[in-house]
């Protein structure tokens, strides 16, 4: 096991005590964020040379998971603001020294949909624009923020040019009533506003750089790590926080089943039926958990081998990463929905695994139709284009 997930198994009782606090303020308790600060939990990503692990990322989905199962909460943040040291080790190396030269343990939020507009001004940008869903935002103090490149008028050039802009705390609000939702409401994931900030140079990554490679290419970093396509790379600690979350729910339901008695006054566990849908339900979890390991394991291992990672493979990755999110939140639906009238109860975990899988299901990196269709296409020998090559 490693390090950072035996630190949680160890605070076990501590994350699910206060994966419940977490819901009651809206965001992670100031206990959950140390805890993991204390764990390096989002220092696995993070290079060496600035006190990160540099670790394997099937090992960092793994420790993921384990997060997830004790608090769902914890777990997303883990898995969203884990992976942004990731793109930061090929920023500019002012950018990392300014994030992270007095404090490693310096977290970092998002988003990174387009919502803002950056245009040209004297020794670098302007930047301004609101954006939705900045998980963990309340333990950040720098964030990666989407925006469109614009002219001097604030019009964005043609062809649309995405940029990745790197801002301070002090450069932008965070808006504390924007996150009253049904599902991970410990996650905090609150609006940020920046209005008109002034952004140096370096502070700026091309988008479509990143997204293409090109970017962590030009900055000459060879670790097997940063070399991961941004489209395996980016979903792992989502889909990892949704499976852990399906584990927790499972782990709960079978605890919670052992003793109960169902409405025709038979033992939960003497009922033939009830236990066929758990069983499936264990394998089904089992099942996303492998895919999404060996999905990680496969990719990493043509990159240390010095090769690119072909198109069909990224297809296929993303195919099984999101299916496997798909397939363990079912798992978690036959669950809860054998579970009885009690298990509805706010005093109850269950239901709380139950609202927090679905929520993590309406990520956009969840979003099945466009790619499977892409994963038909190549299948059949047909190159896609367009937008169906977005985030593969």
């Amino acid at each position: 096991m490693n390090t950072v997930r035996a630190y949680m198994t160890a605070h076990a009782d501590k994350l699910r005590e206060q994966d419940v606090e977490a819901e009651r303020l809206g965001r992670l308790s100031d206990g959950t964020a140390a805890l993991m600060r204390s764990a390096g939990a989002v220092r696995m990503l993070q290079p060496k040379e600035f006190g990160g692990a540099q670790a394997h990322l099937a090992e960092f989905a793994e420790a993921v998971m384990e997060t997830a199962r004790l608090s769902g909460s914890a777990g997303w943040v883990q898995g969203i603001v884990g992976v942004h040291p990731w793109q930061l080790a090929y920023a500019d190396r002012r950018v990392q020294e300014e994030v992270w030269g007095e404090d490693p343990d310096t977290w970092i939020a998002s988003p990174y949909q387009p919502a803002g507009r950056l245009r040209p001004a004297d020794g670098g940008y302007r930047f301004s624009g609101r954006w939705q869903f900045s998980s963990g935002t309340d333990h950040c103090q720098w964030i990666f923020l989407g925006g469109l490149l614009c002219d001097a008028d604030g019009e964005p050039v043609g062809p649309p040019r995405q940029v990745h802009v790197i801002l301070p705390r002090s450069d932008y609000e965070i808006i504390d009533d924007s996150w009253d939702v049904v599902g991970l409401r410990g996650t905090g994931s609150k609006d940020i506003v920046v209005r008109d900030a002034f952004v140096p140079d370096h502070r700026v990554m091309d988008g479509d750089k990143v997204l293409d490679g090109r970017a962590v290419r030009e900055f000459g970093r060879e670790e097997t790590l940063y070399r991961i396509p941004w489209s395996c790379a980016f979903p792992a600690g989502i889909t990892s926080a949704v499976i852990g979350i399906a584990e927790g729910a499972l782990e709960t339901a079978l605890g919670y089943q052992r003793d109960r008695i169902n409405a025709q006054g038979t033992k939960v566990r003497e009922d033939p039926y009830t236990l066929s849908v758990m069983g499936e339900a264990i394998a089904d979890i089992r099942a996303a958990r492998s895919e999404i390991l060996g999905n990680l394991n496969r990719v990493w291992d043509i990159v240390d081998s010095g090769r690119d990672v072909p198109f069909d493979v990224r297809a296929e990755g993303r195919l099984s990463q999101v299916r496997a999110a798909w397939r363990a939140v079912r798992a978690v639906d036959e669950i809860f929905a054998r579970s009885g009238g009690n298990a509805l109860r706010m005093d109850k975990p269950l239901q709380r695994y139950w609202r927090d899988a679905h929520a993590g299901l309406n990520h956009a990196i969840h979003i099945p139709g466009p790619t499977y269709h892409a994963n038909a296409l190549t299948r059949m020998g047909v190159e896609p284009q367009g937008a169906l090559r977005g985030l593969i």
